[in-house]
């Protein structure tokens, strides 16, 4: 079995932008090596669908790429999974001028929600490392405050955010979820979720990010939550090559001593359990 690869594009009327998707699934055509930017798959472009399996969309951390995340892509591609890993507009690499805006909160959980649409799924989890984990909260109902320090007026106000009902599990990898620090703001999210975050995380504090989610869902019974020792921030992305792994490169360091490739089959083992039992 390899991995197939295909490039979709998804319109969006109301931010007027094309959303990219990059799909990847389980193929039986021969793969080669193909480029994305600094990186290499093996994947068969443009290949037949080999089997339907259940639908993920991953939503990459603010200001980043989504090919961060392409081990975990690619391991639940090859475990049947159709896996879709969106850029956001205005908030990727080399396209970050909504950083820091409403306007990129109401827009990145509708991105989720085109790529849902675009490939016909009736059910889907969502992956969401960093800024992606408030995505995924936001798209399975939460209801989102932009912050006093990214306002006009300096006072914190309601995000519009469209709730998908079609999302039925969520991955929440080093979350950075303060726009839901409100009473109430996670009360209807009620889907099972896997949550990760990092001992020495400085981008997305563990212990504040992860009290928000578990204390302001419906039901913290549903959530399988781990914080994982001597982590950072970055530790659940995909190993850099070689030639990217340099001091002033934060998303190519972890802390002393953390072995991120070694860490990397274990939590890709548990997103792909977790979600098979999920979905």
């Amino acid at each position: 079995m390899t991995v197939g690869y295909r490039a979709l594009e998804a319109p969006d009327a109301v931010q007027g932008v094309t959303v990219p998707i990059h799909l990847l699934y389980a193929s039986d055509a021969p793969a080669r090596d193909e480029h994305f930017g600094a990186y290499t798959l093996t994947v068969a472009r443009d290949a037949p669908v080999a089997t339907t399996g259940p639908f993920v969309v991953v939503s990459h951390g603010t200001g980043g790429s989504p090919w961060l995340n392409r081990d975990l892509a690619m391991y639940l591609a090859r475990a049947g999974f159709v896996v879709a890993l969106v850029e956001h507009p205005g908030n990727r690499r080399g396209d970050d001028a909504l950083a820091g805006t409403p306007a990129n909160l109401e827009h990145r959980p509708r991105h989720l929600r085109l790529a849902i649409d675009a490939v016909g799924a009736d059910r889907a989890a969502v992956i969401g490392h960093s800024i992606g984990g408030y995505t995924a909260l936001a798209v399975a109902g939460g209801r989102p405050l932009a912050l006093p320090n990214q306002t006009a007026d300096g006072k914190a106000h309601p995000v519009a955010v469209v709730p998908d009902p079609r999302v039925r599990a969520l991955v929440l990898l080093a979350p950075a979820v303060p726009w839901f620090m409100a009473d109430g703001a996670l009360a209807e999210v009620d889907v099972p979720i896997l949550l990760r975050v990092a001992q020495h995380d400085r981008a997305a504090p563990a212990e504040l990010n992860a009290s928000i989610i578990r204390r302001g869902v419906r039901d913290p019974a549903r959530i399988d939550f781990q914080s994982i020792a001597n982590a950072g921030h970055f530790s659940f992305a995909s190993p850099f090559p070689p030639e990217m792994v340099r001091a002033d490169f934060a998303p190519s360091q972890d802390p002393p001593g953390f072995d991120r490739a070694a860490y990397q089959p274990i939590l890709h083992a548990e997103i792909a359990s977790f979600l098979r039992a999920a979905l």
